[in-house]
């Protein structure tokens, strides 16, 4: 008893208290996180052969659920926030034409790769995660161990990498409707001359725009298919658990998303003070 009543009291001294738990927690995840990002590209790397067939066919999936939700969602939200709001603030002033430069800072910077990436994470992700934490709880991942079979490979990395080469493509489709639903808004509803609105527009758009709006919207595509990946594989708790899993790898990849934007954007403005003079 005397030996029991010594070691209790350290015991206690050792627990973490609530609010430690709470931040020690998400901060593991988002290690592990990026050790499985780091296990993707080494295997994709070390034996680049093998697993293009599955993300071929993985791509292909994402276009055929993300497209037209994505071009309607673009095609929207370009017509109603920048397009309305900022076309009236422009026609108080007489100029509704100038909305084509505005459409560089607010579509094709912003509105455009964000609205791509949450459609992606929304509806492809969702499906991932559940897939995978479907087959974590019916324990086909842990017999495919079992049988020597690399799970991260076989079921990961064809994921990873469609869903991250195609939120880049579909980028260049989410630009387009984007600028489309302000010319809508712009000439059809504000009667802005249609030849002025697109000199205006290409006159302020520059290589760096484009491939800066690329770039940033392929990484948010890596950020979702780690985040909702992670999530799936380490589902646990029956299907209550799959859908916890799906809920948070949402959310988690929805704060990474925010987050980068705003680390790149605040770099390449950086780096280019030019793309915020507009002409």
């Amino acid at each position: 008893m005397s030996a029991l009543a010594h070691t209790e009291p350290r015991a206690r001294r050792l627990k973490l208290p609530k609010w430690a738990k709470s931040v020690q927690r998400p901060l593991s995840e988002a290690g592990e996180m990026v050790q499985l990002a780091g296990d993707v590209f080494y295997r994709a790397v070390r034996h680049p052969v093998g697993y293009w067939g599955e993300v071929r066919d993985q791509m292909f999936q994402i276009l055929k659920l993300c497209w037209i939700p994505m071009i309607v969602s673009c095609t929207a939200f370009g017509f109603g926030a920048p397009g309305l709001q900022g076309g009236n603030l422009f026609l108080l002033f007489g100029i509704p034409e100038r909305l084509g430069s505005f459409f560089i800072m607010a579509s094709v910077r912003e509105f455009a790769p964000w609205i791509n990436a949450m459609v992606v994470a929304g509806v492809m992700g969702t499906a991932m995660t559940a897939d995978l934490g479907a087959r974590r709880i019916r324990e086909e991942i842990d017999a495919m161990e079992v049988l020597g079979v690399d799970p991260i490979r076989t079921l990961i990395l064809p994921r990873v990498l469609a869903v991250t080469f195609m939120t880049g493509l579909l980028d260049l489709v989410a630009l387009v409707f984007g600028v489309l639903g302000g010319y809508i808004a712009s000439v059809w509803v504000l009667g802005a001359n249609s030849s002025a609105f697109l000199d205006n527009f290409f006159a302020n758009a520059t290589t760096t725009d484009v491939w800066g709006s690329v770039v940033k919207t392929t990484i948010f595509g890596l950020l979702i298919g780690v985040v909702c990946c992670y999530k799936g594989i380490h589902a646990e708790g029956g299907p209550i658990g799959v859908g916890r899993a799906v809920n948070q790898a949402v959310v988690i990849a929805f704060a990474a998303i925010w987050i980068f934007n705003y680390v790149f954007t605040t770099i390449l403005l950086g780096l280019n003070p030019d793309m915020q003079v507009y002409k």
